[in-house]
């Protein structure tokens, strides 16, 4: 047994994990070369490893989430590499104007037939909210109430909805509520799906980064956009928010969040799934709201992003069949290593999905549901 092999499998035991076990969360080794890229590079050579078909894993969900319990990242943190990216974010703002175009071309470009094959009917690419139900779809009509109950949602109201995704939340509320929206987004895949998908609709869709937002609004929502501002402009952010909400308007922020405040990503999600985003912790939107607005709420319901990205994976598994006419096997590697890793880091609870309801200093508490 090489070095390399050993070290890491010494490693996985302490996960309770073997290499060509018997376990679903026991990996499977096709390539000797792996061990050396895996420990050397990290999250970054695992994922790209996988993408290889270096390894395969029945349960990919599951092994993250054991390695994650045990440890493992903090054991094998200190690495060159890692210390040379966390000094590049410290110096450089990697959510610059120029540089915030990156997801869009990266991501959400990606092609609308992949997202279509494993979203709901209103295409929410962020946390469904399962309460009383296991469909995925109820849960993402639930987390939709959801928003419109805290919004306290009028007819009269003018919604912004920064980073809209493909405009299924602009649709929901313009039907629901008969509220006008206006939506800002980065994404022109995005933008020209949304103008169709809510044609007839009280509904604007504006081309342009949320520093160049104007007007203003009764209510601001922003759902799965905050990751990708970056800490370096919180505050900017938050001084638009400030700047365009109406003295009595009622803001939300759907975001995921973390435990303990970083200034990067893992370096795999960074080059293949969101490059130069950043998750945002308790202390660093803290840091960003005060002396700006008051905090009336602060809703955790992270478990359920772990149902709604297992959800999301057997949707695109199912899906795989009329997809690879058009995409590799590695895009499919990619992509469920993609949702099933993420699925087990919620799982062990590093990552939250909060929302967060924000008024301004002086006016009276909002009469919406928390």
């Amino acid at each position: 047994m090489t070095t390399w092999k050993k070290v890491f499998v010494d490693l996985l035991e302490l996960a309770g994990i073997r290499v060509n076990g018997p376990n679903p969360w026991d990996i499977r080794v096709h390539d000797e070369r792996f061990y050396a890229r895996a420990l050397n590079e990290k999250n970054l050579g695992m994922g790209e490893a996988y993408m290889d078909g270096w390894w395969d894993c029945r349960r990919l969900d599951e092994f993250f989430y054991r390695i994650i319990m045990a440890g493992l990242p903090e054991k094998t943190k200190r690495n060159i590499k890692i210390i040379l990216l966390l000094l590049r974010a410290y110096l450089f703002n990697l959510q610059s104007v120029r540089r915030v175009i990156q997801v869009a071309q990266t991501h959400y470009n990606f092609g609308n037939d992949l997202f279509l094959s494993f979203l709901d009917p209103y295409m929410q690419y962020s946390c469904g909210y399962f309460r009383d139900t296991d469909d995925l779809n109820q849960a993402q009509i639930n987390k939709l109430d959801l928003i419109v109950a805290k919004l306290n949602l009028k007819s009269s109201d003018h919604l912004l909805d920064i980073g809209f995704g493909w405009g299924g939340l602009a649709r929901f509320v313009a039907e629901k509520v008969g509220c006008k929206v206006t939506g800002v987004n980065i994404s022109s895949e995005q933008i020209h799906f949304a103008k169709r998908f809510c044609a007839g609709l009280p509904v604007n869709f504006v081309h342009s980064d949320y520093r160049n937002i104007h007007g203003q609004f009764d209510k601001i929502v922003s759902v799965g956009m905050f990751e990708h501002v970056g800490s370096k402009n919180y505050g900017a952010y938050m001084d638009v928010i400030e700047r365009v909400l109406k003295p009595e308007g009622i803001f939300l922020l759907h975001t995921i969040g973390i435990n303990e405040s970083y200034v990067t990503t893992d370096p795999w999600i960074d080059r293949y799934i969101f490059p130069n985003g950043q998750l945002p912790s308790m202390a660093q939107i803290g840091k960003a709201i005060e002396k700006r607005f008051v905090m009336e709420d602060w809703h955790n319901f992270g478990p359920d992003y772990d149902k709604t990205l297992m959800a999301w994976n057997a949707r695109f598994q199912k899906a795989w069949p009329t997809l690879e006419k058009k995409y590799d096997n590695r895009v499919k590697r990619m992509w469920e290593y993609y949702l099933l890793s993420c699925a087990g880091v919620f799982r062990s609870r590093q990552n939250q999905l909060w929302q967060i309801i924000l008024t301004k200093t002086g006016c009276d508490q909002p009469n919406c549901r928390f």
